[in-house]
């Protein structure tokens, strides 16, 4: 390649990441399916211009393909380098396509052109996509936190992290809170190729020497379908229970979703209506309309206390040790679950 043009592998390219401006030159229908985190979308054709191409190569000739591309890529050109100077600001410019090939390397040859140095991925997106892969098939030190909904596993986890500890949080990932009432939130889920991204890119920053703890999921969080290599994994780990009254957990709820919209409540609670039962959805119904959140909560806490008391009966009885606390606060059962991570280690 040219004189200012490199091309690096994956492990290099993402420790080149932190002081780089990583360029995405794929198509905006690709990059917003899913793309490497950090990286911005700087494409070489649009989305319709992509599949004209793609069509020419396939029912004409590459070199048919290349004239089109060329027709397409030719105006765009000095608009390329002049915003590509603004983003780099100095900064060597990382980038990839699919595969690292024709379209990294055209737009590669013409920013070096510009005197910007450029370094495309070795083997492209699909580089890092294998490398992720590879990630989650890797051993982690799991710690999973489980417990009845509304025991405030999500908020444990913060104070874990507030104490120095790894955290992996897959439902702020999955922007989802992993039930039924889960997606009352003002973002839409990534798409399952993104989050898997999302996911590889946090393990990145994690050491899979030390504990490494997690919510108690299930293989779906929402949409999200969580990679099965690192799946398998959380189901072996040892799973701490935080034992929580049901005051203190319908509380929280209270708190969690009291402010949302009753309509919106209301279709939830149908969504699960099969599950719950008829008279259960009317009675939560009617509580909804006289106000009555607690009541609504409780019956909602049924219905989740029994799917997720199946759940605890497919674990193996060793791996799950109940957490009793006083206080029933989450900052206590984070302090808690670090002494006896700490004695097992010491243990070990």
């Amino acid at each position: 390649m040219n004189k200012g043009v490199s091309r690096i592998s994956i492990t290099d390219f993402l420790a080149a990441l932190p002081g780089a401006v990583c360029l995405d030159v794929r198509a905006p229908g690709e990059y917003a399916a899913g793309h490497l985190p950090g990286a911005s979308s700087f494409p070489l054709f649009s989305d319709a211009e992509r599949a004209l191409v793609g069509t020419a190569y396939k029912q004409e000739s590459p070199q048919k393909a290349l004239e089109l591309g060329l027709l397409y890529v030719g105006p765009k050109m000095s608009g390329f380098v002049r915003e590509a100077h603004q983003l780099a600001a100095g900064k060597p410019i990382l980038m990839y396509c699919w595969r690292g090939g024709q379209r990294s390397g055209a737009m590669a040859w013409l920013l070096a052109q510009a005197g910007i140095e450029v370094r495309v991925l070795e083997g492209g997106y699909k580089a890092w996509r294998q490398y992720a892969h590879q990630l989650f098939e890797q051993s982690w030190y799991i710690r999973v936190v489980g417990g009845y909904t509304g025991s405030g596993k999500t908020e444990t986890l913060q104070h874990l992290q507030q104490l120095g500890t790894q955290v992996l949080d897959l439902e702020a990932l999955a922007r989802h809170k992993g039930s039924a009432f889960g997606g009352m939130v003002d973002d839409p889920q990534p798409s399952n190729e993104h989050f898997i991204n999302l996911l590889a890119m946090r393990l990145l920053e994690m050491d899979p020497q030390k504990p490494l703890w997690v919510e108690d999921e299930s293989r779906m969080i929402g949409s999200i379908n969580l990679p099965a290599a690192f799946f398998s994994q959380m189901e072996a780990a040892p799973c701490y229970l935080l034992e929580v009254s049901v005051q203190r957990r319908i509380k929280r709820l209270l708190a969690e979703y009291g402010r949302a919209k009753s309509e919106v409540l209301q279709q939830n609670f149908k969504r699960i209506g099969k599950k719950i039962g008829g008279q259960q959805v009317n009675e939560a119904l009617q509580a909804l309309a006289d106000g009555d959140l607690a009541t609504a909560a409780s019956i909602a806490l049924r219905y989740y206390d029994k799917a997720y008391a199946l759940d605890l009966k497919a674990k193996n009885p060793a791996q799950l040790h109940s957490i009793v606390v006083a206080q029933e606060e989450a900052r206590v059962y984070a302090q808690k679950l670090i002494e006896l991570t700490n004695e097992a280690h010491e243990l070990t």
